[in-house]
């Protein structure tokens, strides 16, 4: 499953499409909009996605994980637009029979995304509007 929205979406909805009998690991990683960057106040975040490309490169990345860590399957839902502090960002949802190759396949996932996907991330602050170079959600 691969999701790019502007809706948020439910963690529960997400795990119990993704549980099977053959998973003894369910391991996921959440990303949420904080209220502080490098030392500032932020309000919100607005994020930006080219999302053709992002549901391409998206895909490539989940099948190399799936590949690459033998799980048996992953999730990732990513949403744009204006965003609250709280609110969901980013979701990973690895299944496997084990945990170590669902956590090494959640982190690949995270990595890749920060690298190669076609995101972007403004973040709103009492003292102005900032992008954000290094995308850390």
């Amino acid at each position: 499953m691969i999701v790019v929205t502007k809706e948020d979406f439910s963690v529960d909805e997400v795990l119990s499409m993704l549980r099977s009998d053959g998973m003894g690991a369910l391991v996921t990683f959440l990303g949420v909009v904080r209220n502080n960057s490098k030392g500032k106040l932020v309000d919100r975040i607005e994020i930006q996605v080219y999302e053709e490309m992002a549901l391409m490169e998206l895909g490539t990345i989940r099948d190399e994980a799936l590949e690459k860590f033998s799980v048996e399957e992953i999730a990732i839902i990513h949403r744009y637009g204006s965003l609250k502090i709280s609110e969901n960002i980013m979701m990973i949802a690895v299944g496997a029979g084990h945990r170590a190759e669902a956590f090494d396949a959640c982190r690949y996932v995270l990595e890749m995304i920060k690298k190669r996907v076609p995101i972007w991330k403004k973040e709103i602050t009492p003292d102005g509007d900032y992008w954000v170079e290094e995308v850390n959600l």
